[in-house]
């Protein structure tokens, strides 16, 4: 059984992409999330091993959703995702309590190497 993966991102075509990419490299998807609010809930209700997070979202961001996730379960695992690879964001990312950063369009070995990494 792979390690369990929530993966959040408000765009369904880049849940599906990622969903993927995770499944083939044999991890198990349990879950997605359209916001950073969504997220908290299915991360209190479904405890993954490790979130795939969006920065950019309606409702709640990314960044936001990390520090909720991290206040109920500081040692959740967190992998940024976002198009902007932005510095200050990345940052944010990192001070928030994400452990890696990936940067959209994926490139399927970066991202397979980051959830390994943030799962070691």
């Amino acid at each position: 059984m792979g390690k369990k993966i929530l993966v959040v991102d408000d765009a369904a075509f880049m849940r599906m992409m990622l969903s993927d990419h995770l499944t083939k490299a044999g991890f198990e998807v349990v879950g997605q999330a359209e916001n950073g609010a969504v997220a908290i809930i299915k991360y209190k209700e479904l405890r993954p091993d490790m979130v795939t997070m969006d920065i950019t979202m309606p409702e709640m961001d990314g960044i936001q959703a990390v520090k909720e996730i991290k206040k109920f379960d500081p040692a959740a695992r967190i992998v940024m995702c976002s198009a902007m690879g932005q510095q200050q964001m990345v940052m944010e990312a990192i001070q928030a309590g994400a452990r890696d950063f990936i940067v959209k369009p994926f490139d399927v070995t970066r991202v397979v190497q980051a959830v390994t990494k943030a799962l070691s």
